[in-house]
């Protein structure tokens, strides 16, 4: 038997690429979403302060993922805050209780994930939904937020004509700076005009404020399925994808159980859920990060620390989205997630004998229904699975 090859020893010349690489992909991340988190997190109850100190929350939270765990696998497995979640948190109506009763759903996921760690029949149940289902209700929660673009351009066309060219031109020339550079042109744009509380400019440190959680079942139902649904198909289960694609083998329940409880620390502090990386998770575990496979994991590693810099800034962030229009915070969002929602799309209609569900769920979803208290999301996941039970063929015995 042949006796696995030594991990190759690194030296100084073999950092600088994948430190670049985790560096870059902290901030792409970071600039694509923070306003999208700060909007949601804001849609539901949080003040500018209570957002500011969950944004600070979950980049403390990434900054010990990436660099505790991936020190200790030496893989280049990457961790990131639920971006389609935060999305769906945009799509939400007022919630009885406010911002508690949505800090008790947050914990009510993160004690889900973490059960996905320790009981494996749970984590066997969510990969068991249909992607095409799963990928169909994630396209209905971001159908809203990718009209806002348009909508924006109706509604304050001096703000938003600048960041939608930018983004256009960053699409044609660096495609994967294109959302970072809308967001950088729609900052300017709002600190010409907005109307910025007085120190809002002046270089505070976050603060972290703790949120007593409240359970209801309004939020369960509502918040905590939906949302634990969207991160465990979107973000977890893909994350995994991206690791196995590019030949790394993970035991699920490490990632699980860490992502799990660092999510309800960071609740109690207004944190939104924290999951595995999938979109900048290409960018440090492939050939991108470094050509040779046993040094990538640098590139999540360095990730860590980048977040934690750029958390310090929650503050600021927070209060410039309080002083925007809502609609032009939603109008960016809508301009990153457009690529998630043609992904939905192409996975929810690739199978024929789902398409019909995926469309139910789709529309279901889509259509921003409130029954019994319980939003869309909820129903549009049932009526697929529905229809797709309906629809399966007798089986002869």
């Amino acid at each position: 038997m042949t006796a696995p090859a030594a991990p190759a020893r690194l030296t100084l010349g073999d950092f600088g690429q994948p430190i670049l690489a985790g560096v870059l992909a902290a901030i792409v991340g970071y600039a694509s979403s923070f306003t999208l988190v700060l909007g949601g997190l804001g849609r539901v109850g949080a003040t500018p302060a209570e957002a500011a100190s969950g944004l600070f929350a979950m980049c403390v939270a990434l900054f010990l993922l990436n660099v505790v765990v991936v020190w200790r696998l030496r893989i280049p497995l990457s961790f990131a805050w639920s971006t389609p979640g935060a999305a769906f948190l945009l799509t939400l109506q007022p919630i009885e209780g406010g911002f508690p009763a949505i800090t008790g759903a947050f914990l009510v996921v993160a004690a889900l994930v973490l059960a996905c760690g320790f009981i494996k029949p749970l984590a066997r149940a969510v990969a068991a939904i249909p992607a095409a289902i799963a990928a169909a209700m994630l396209a209905g929660v971001l159908l809203e937020l990718c009209l806002a673009p348009v909508q924006a351009v109706a509604q304050v066309p001096a703000l938003m004509l600048p960041v939608l060219i930018a983004w256009v031109i960053g699409l044609k020339f660096a495609r994967r700076y294109a959302v970072p550079i809308a967001v950088v042109v729609a900052a300017i744009a709002l600190g010409l005009g907005a109307n910025l509380p007085p120190g809002a400019l002046s270089p505070t440190l976050p603060a972290l404020q703790f949120v007593p959680p409240l359970f209801t079942l309004e939020t369960l139902v509502k918040v905590a399925v939906p949302l634990f649904v969207i991160t465990m198909a979107s973000q977890n289960l893909t994350g995994l994808a991206v690791m196995r694609t590019n030949g790394y083998q993970v035991d699920a329940a490490v990632p699980f159980t860490t992502t799990g409880a660092l999510s309800a620390i960071a609740a109690l502090f207004g944190g939104l859920t924290i999951n595995l990386a999938a979109i900048t998770a290409a960018l440090m575990a492939s050939a991108e990060a470094h050509p040779d496979a046993q040094r990538r994991w640098v590139a999540p590693f360095a990730s860590g620390p980048a977040y934690l810099l750029l958390g310090l800034g929650s503050t600021l962030a927070a209060s410039f989205i309080a002083a925007s229009p809502p609609i032009l915070i939603e109008a960016v969002a809508g301009l990153a997630l457009l690529p998630s929602l043609a992904a939905a799309l192409r996975t929810s209609l690739t199978e024929e004998h789902t398409r019909l569900p995926a469309i139910a769920t789709f529309v279901t979803t889509a259509s921003g229904i409130t029954l019994l208290g319980i939003g869309g999301a909820f129903w549009g996941l049932l009526a697929g699975l529905a229809l797709l039970l309906v629809l399966r063929p007798w089986r002869r015995t």
